[in-house]
């Protein structure tokens, strides 16, 4: 497969580069301590199609391909995680389910206020007793005349206190399992709809966190994003794209591990020279390049199956184990590369490993990733 980009990539990462060096990076610190909601940013996004990159022209997006997806989503990860998380729910969970499972109602309805930053949205299959095992959801749907009526409870949403649509998954029947799951899109404002935010969180602190309450919340029929049982479906196939977004986000983290770094280290004097000549620095930087390159042909491989339609849930996962492990490593080389300023806010790389260790956890722990990987080898399921 030839990686080398087109002109019109080219160009899309140039322009990703200058606005995350001009509109990204110089508030990211004072936004991460001050756990500030990046909502003028996203708004400056819009007009660049960043905020509906894959979406048709049609509802309002940008077209691109998904090559060009990872291109913005390194170059924002890049300058912030928080801003990139939330950027990822939006195209890879929200607007991407919308797209394949919604009506033509549905999508003329959400898609173009997403796209054009009018609408924010949420991805809501969480709970406080299902994280990896999403099909022991307790949210439950029941039927009304009507429409449906919400009873339960979500927590470690992204954006989930600040969105406009959210997707949420509950059951339809009280019997456990996969098949009883249905989606539905929910309004901000719905009646029996709540939310509270999540504070005290290690990393991502500028982005929205929150927990999602039901109390018969009361929903139309044409809330339903799919068929009754299509649910559990929907949420894996979201998450195929969703893990993609999170490997190109960690591309990101650790390039700008490598420019701190390698910064710091034509700076910093020792001994009378720049520590860039000690070999144990060149060690470290080495490995976070290296890491760099091979996360970055793994997003690629992921992005052109994804462009030609194949099935890519191996790969995904494996672009998403793979480069957020690697984030977390660069981090952690970046911070010993600063040595005690490393430990301080006073340089980005401290909030890099701090934002880098959640992409082990969301979207599919890393041993989820694993286990997905070996069942794509074995032919055997580890789970469910």
């Amino acid at each position: 497969m030839d990686f080398e980009l087109n002109e019109a990539q080219k160009k899309l990462q140039e322009a990703a580069r200058d606005f995350t060096d001009r509109e990204i990076v110089p508030a990211a610190r004072e936004n991460d301590i001050n756990e500030r909601f990046p909502e003028d940013i996203l708004q400056k996004m819009a007009p660049l199609g960043f905020l509906g990159a894959l979406v048709p022209k049609e509802y309002g997006g940008a077209g691109f391909d998904y090559i060009s997806q990872a291109i913005i989503l390194e170059e924002v990860g890049r300058g912030c995680s928080s801003l990139r998380t939330i950027l990822s729910v939006q195209l890879s969970l929200v607007e991407y389910s919308l797209l394949k499972w919604g009506t033509d109602e549905q999508k003329d309805k959400y898609i173009p206020g997403l796209c054009n930053g009018r609408l924010l949205g949420a991805f809501a299959l969480t709970e406080p007793g299902a994280g990896s095992d999403a099909a022991s959801i307790k949210t439950i749907a029941t039927r009304k005349k009507d429409g449906w009526a919400l009873n339960g409870s979500k927590t470690w949403i992204t954006t989930g206190g600040r969105a406009d649509v959210l997707i949420v998954f509950a059951r339809t029947s009280p019997e456990e399992g996969h098949r009883n799951v249905a989606a539905f899109i929910v309004e901000k404002g719905a009646p029996g709809f709540t939310t509270k935010e999540i504070k005290g969180k290690l990393g991502l602190k500028s982005a929205n966190t929150a927990e999602l309450f039901f109390e018969n919340c009361l929903l139309p029929p044409e809330a339903l994003l799919g068929a009754e049982g299509e649910g559990f479906k929907i949420a894996l196939s979201a998450l195929d794209n969703g893990r993609f977004g999170v490997a190109a986000g960690c591309v990101g983290i650790i390039q700008a591990c490598v420019e701190a770094s390698v910064k710091y280290a034509r700076e910093r004097v020792q001994f009378k020279k720049p520590i860039a000549s000690f070999q144990s620095v060149q060690d470290l930087i080495a490995r976070m390049a290296v890491d760099r390159d091979a996360s970055r042909l793994l997003v690629y491989r992921a992005a052109e199956m994804k462009n030609r339609n194949l099935r890519n849930t191996t790969e995904s996962s494996i672009a998403k184990y793979f480069a957020s492990e690697a984030a977390v490593r660069a981090a952690v080389d970046a911070i010993q590369v600063h040595g005690a300023y490393g430990y301080s806010n006073q340089y980005p790389v401290e909030r890099y490993l701090r934002d880098a260790k959640v992409t082990t956890i969301y979207e599919g722990t890393s041993q989820i990733q694993k286990l997905i990987i070996g069942e794509s080898l074995l032919g055997v399921r580890a789970f469910f």
